[in-house]
């Protein structure tokens, strides 16, 4: 899977899904430019629920060695019980590594899960965790506007 394939599936198989790759004329942050970030597109806060990144933030985030010519880290935020069921334990990551399902090297704590370069293969068995990523992500964007209904109902 290349990272044009992986945009065109979840774009055409999850509605209302922007797709924005960062860039200097959407104010994004130099590093981040190139990278690709799935969003609800009702999700006031933009917060994506994947995202592809093409290169290291720095002293940040740089585990993966995502300077490497050709690699990507596919990245997909998941519940914290589909988390705990793949990572449950303590068990030690080469992060470097391609086309295995790890957690992600920064943000685990938040429930996020990564591939680097995933094969055909791999990819097909993302799909249910990019399914739970983008539910979870509506249902965001469905509690807010609920909050928000109740908020203009007592106003």
């Amino acid at each position: 899977m290349d990272q044009d394939s992986i945009t065109r599936f979840i774009a055409g198989n999850f509605a209302g899904v922007d797709v924005q790759v960062a860039g200097p004329d959407d104010g994004s942050p130099e590093v981040a430019w190139g990278d690709t970030f799935f969003i609800h597109h009702e999700d006031t806060h933009r917060f994506p629920f994947a995202t592809i990144v093409t290169k290291d933030y720095g002293d940040f985030d740089n585990l993966s060695n995502l300077n490497r010519e050709g690699v990507f880290r596919l990245n997909i935020g998941v519940g914290k019980k589909t988390y705990e069921r793949l990572f449950g334990g303590d068990e030690i990551h080469d992060y470097t590594a391609l086309d295995v399902l790890m957690p992600h090297p920064v943000y685990a704590s938040n429930h996020f899960v990564c591939v680097l370069n995933p094969s055909d293969a791999t990819f097909a068995e993302l799909g249910p965790l990019l399914q739970e990523a983008y539910e979870i992500a509506a249902g965001r964007v469905e509690r807010r506007r609920r909050r928000r209904n109740r908020a203009d109902a007592r106003t």
